[in-house]
């Protein structure tokens, strides 16, 4: 299976889901320039660039690649929001993404991303699901 990884702007329910990756969503993976981005349209721009040379990763129009409801179940998550970038490991709390990803849960608590099951577009095997197919 990929280290996924799923981005946004904006933290919590109402955020907005920008798109996701299948393999290499680790942090040391995830450009630099995504995780300092100073604003939200330089995030968005520099997130639409990575996606966009990547095959894959799923865009918002595409719809939720994932057979989970939300980023919860996600490797990890990256999110703009008033002048930082953060970063959460299965949604368990942020940390400022320009900073090395903390050993320990930052704040021992989950936290919320928007219910993504109406928008669910599953996508069970190839490049943009990150299963592994082996074939003897």
């Amino acid at each position: 299976m990929g280290t996924r990884a799923d981005f946004y702007v904006g933290r919590g329910k109402d955020a907005e889901w920008l798109g996701s990756i299948a393999w290499d969503g680790h942090p040391d993976s995830i450009p630099e320039g995504i995780r300092t981005a100073k604003d939200s349209s330089e995030f968005r721009d520099r997130v639409a660039g990575f996606l966009s040379a990547r095959d894959d990763a799923t865009t918002a129009k595409q719809g939720w690649p994932w057979p989970w409801n939300d980023s919860r179940t996600t490797d990890y998550s990256y999110a703009y929001e008033g002048g930082q970038v953060y970063g959460t490991s299965f949604g368990r709390g942020w940390w400022p993404a320009d900073r090395p990803e903390p050993e320990e849960d930052p704040t021992d608590a989950k936290v919320d991303f928007p219910d993504m099951s109406a928008r669910s577009n599953f996508v069970p095997c190839g490049k943009r699901s990150g299963v592994i197919l082996l074939r003897g």
